[in-house]
């Protein structure tokens, strides 16, 4: 037993006499999973019920299919909280980070000094301002990583110091809950390396695919902007179903459920959306009638016109980039 065992409301003799299936995230009362102290004692503590039942215990070198067979769902996290860096434009935002995620905060140019990998969280228009500051303390052996929309990768490279190992990267808000659609784009350095760093990073909140930077300002426009579309869409349908009768509450569940479970059947299926749309309908049915309605009233138009707007700022955000340098 170790004292940094205390700090996280464990006392030695702890039993771990919980099911097979689990991973040491779920079962971290105190918030400290991130921490390589609390993930050194599960470790420790799953190997000796591993070994209570029979079963040999597991290193962080134990092949997959291996970890698969014991049935505990195993994994080492990509980092560990205290090798996390934040920075914010606010200083009460990087302590407010930092008291929930146990990470290190710091300064943007401490931050950007102190990091292997440098990820640009922020909105194209201040994007300038950040690139200025932290110039100098980004040498060259340090990989950026930018998510700001519809800056191109050219133009963060002359912001810095060229040449530079950039990866362009468009991920969306429901990365926050793990379900995020990211694409991303290599710049003239990048290496193959890179790239399985970016998508270790990526992956670890949802989808990723890799395109042509010259594709990144049509994903802004779809996946970058379609939760706003798609959140506009369940409000509509459930201010629909409070105008025929349904409670607020019943509405809102009710649609945010069918969008739910819609994107995972389609997914899960395989099948054209036309093909899963056409299942719904039946001849003189309800579905075919709000169909007919949904058309009248130009909705497939003016979701496309929603994208090819959303495409067409994006590149505008890019334009307005290059003109401040």
């Amino acid at each position: 037993m170790t004292s940094d065992w205390a700090r996280f409301g464990v006392e030695p003799g702890w039993s771990f006499a919980i099911p097979h299936r689990v991973r040491w995230s779920e079962c971290d009362p105190f918030r400290h999973a991130g921490h390589r102290a609390y993930f050194e004692w599960f470790e420790e503590a799953r190997n000796r019920y591993l070994e209570a039942i029979g079963l040999a215990p597991l290193s962080p070198d134990t092949p997959g299919p291996v970890i698969a067979e014991t049935g505990i769902r195993y994994h080492r996290p990509l980092a560990y909280a205290d090798q996390i860096l934040v920075s914010a434009r606010r200083p009460e935002r990087v302590q407010e980070l930092v008291r929930a995620y146990s990470v290190r905060g710091g300064e943007n140019g401490d931050v950007a000094r102190d990091s292997d990998v440098i990820v640009l969280c922020v909105k194209p228009q201040i994007l300038d301002q950040v690139l200025r500051g932290i110039s100098p303390d980004v040498s060259r052996d340090k990989l950026i990583i930018s998510v700001a929309a519809g800056v191109p990768i050219q133009a963060i490279e002359r912001r810095l110091h060229p040449p530079m190992r950039i990866v362009r990267a468009m991920p969306n808000t429901p990365a926050t809950v793990g379900a995020a659609a990211t694409a991303l784009a290599l710049g003239e350095h990048a290496t193959d390396a890179d790239l399985a760093t970016a998508r270790t990073i990526f992956d670890s909140v949802g989808l990723t695919v890799l395109l042509e930077e010259s594709q990144l300002d049509a994903v802004t426009g779809l996946s970058g902007s379609g939760p706003a579309y798609l959140f506009l869409i369940i409000e509509a349908l459930a201010d629909a179903g409070v105008k025929v009768g349904l409670s607020r509450r019943a509405s809102l569940q009710l649609a945010a459920q069918t969008v739910l479970g819609s994107a995972k059947l389609l997914i899960e299926s395989g099948q054209h959306p036309g093909m899963l749309k056409d299942g719904v309908t039946s001849p003189g049915g309800t579905a075919i009638a709000g169909l007919h309605t949904l058309e009248a009233g130009g909705l497939r138009n003016a979701l496309m016109n929603a994208v090819e707007a959303a495409t067409r700022r994006s590149r505008e955000l890019g334009e307005e980039f290059l003109r401040k340098l």
